[in-house]
């Protein structure tokens, strides 16, 4: 039984056999033929697949991403911009020439009737002085935030900036943290236009080791470094008392979860302000990580001088205008009437000016805000 059983072995064929013939029409029967089903199964036989054409180079497929509502708002709003640029151009052409009409008008009836023609003066810049203090955003809330939020927090970071060049007491403006995806941002859909800020200095490291590095450039005497604005009463004082008070120059994170209130700013010092647009999830983050740190927190004095009809916690950009503001004129409540929005329903305390005077200048720019967030959001999708 066991021989029965054992397969045999098959019989060698030998060169005159003509075994190369048999090859040959067995391959080319295999090539012309549909292959025969197996004996004995279900299996239905499989038809030749047919050729496979590759898809040419540039083909794209016809179907479409759907765009969202708020991306064709923002379509339809560009094209309405663009499709009313030349009739912007004749109505700017128009008052210009209106304007000099008016001009010519006003002199020739001053002549008319001798009385002197007023030659406008011209306006005079005064030149930005660079005081020695560091505002700080720290960015390292990257992994906290959500693509939305990464998008309001450039423009906020990019708002920083420009309050600062345009001021006439300008802080040493840093960025520290700057990794993840917001400065893949900055990198791809804002082509690295913080390369081109003049003034701004951005870290990879964490809060603490740049506030370390910032005592350097405040303390460089090729950095600028006035004692001007609020800091005049420091501009005369000896090289020892000065050195006091580099020596006393402080580190502090704003937080409006902090007890004390920021009362002053102080020459040599940095105040850390933090990168982060959550819609209040983290709450006291910022806290947290400074005592964590060891650092000195504390909150800007809003309570003392402001009545406010909603929670006192401002945006990056909002801290540090008011903090800007304070250099310029040394007054805490002047530079919140001056900057905190509207919507948050603020007044100042004892102060006969309502709201709507007090945040007039507020209005215009938060219309440059939502002016730059549309325009940057169309960027981005």
């Amino acid at each position: 039984m066991e021989s029965e059983d054992r397969p045999r072995k098959m019989r060698k064929l030998s060169p005159d056999m003509n075994g190369s013939a048999e090859r040959d029409d067995l391959d080319q029967d295999g090539l012309n033929s549909e292959p025969a089903a197996v004996e004995g199964s279900d299996q239905k036989s499989l038809p030749i697949p047919s050729e496979v054409i590759p898809a040419e180079a540039g083909e794209v497929d016809d179907r479409e991403v759907p765009l969202s509502k708020s991306q064709q708002k923002r379509l339809r709003k560009k094209a309405e911009w663009e499709a009313k640029r030349e009739d912007r151009k004749v109505i700017r052409k128009e008052k210009v020439q209106a304007k000099r009409e008016r001009k010519r008008e006003a002199k020739e009836q001053a002549l008319a009737e001798g009385r002197p023609i007023q030659v406008p003066k011209q306006q005079t810049h005064q030149r930005a002085v660079q005081l020695p203090v560091t505002f700080l955003i720290d960015c390292d809330f990257d992994d906290l935030m959500r693509d939305g939020e990464r998008i309001s927090l450039a423009s906020q970071v990019t708002r920083c900036y420009s309050d600062n060049r345009h001021a006439p007491y300008r802080a040493h403006l840093t960025i520290c943290s700057f990794t993840g995806k917001l400065r893949e941002r900055f990198d791809t859909v804002l082509t690295q236009n913080y390369k081109g800020w003049r003034g701004v200095r951005t870290f990879d490291t964490n809060f603490s080791d740049v506030a370390e590095k910032a005592k350097e450039w405040m303390s460089a005497e090729d950095q600028g470094n006035k004692m001007a604005g609020v800091f005049e009463k420091y501009a005369d004082i000896d090289d020892e008392a000065k050195q006091r008070l580099k020596d006393e120059g402080e580190v502090v994170y704003l937080s409006s979860e902090a007890d004390e209130d920021l009362m002053e700013l102080k020459p040599y010092s940095t105040y850390i302000i933090g990168g982060l647009v959550d819609k209040n999830r983290e709450k006291g983050i910022c806290y947290k990580r400074a005592r964590k740190a060891g650092i000195r927190t504390a909150k800007l004095p809003i309570g003392e001088f402001m009545e406010m009809q909603s929670r006192k916690v401002l945006a990056t950009n909002h801290v540090n205008e008011i903090m800007i503001k304070w250099l310029e004129c040394g007054d805490w409540g002047e530079a919140f009437v001056k900057v905190i929005p509207k919507r948050k329903g603020g007044k100042l305390k004892g102060g006969e000016k309502d709201e709507d005077s007090a945040v007039a200048n507020e209005n215009g720019a938060e219309q440059r805000d939502e002016a730059e967030d549309d325009g940057k959001a169309v960027a981005s999708d």
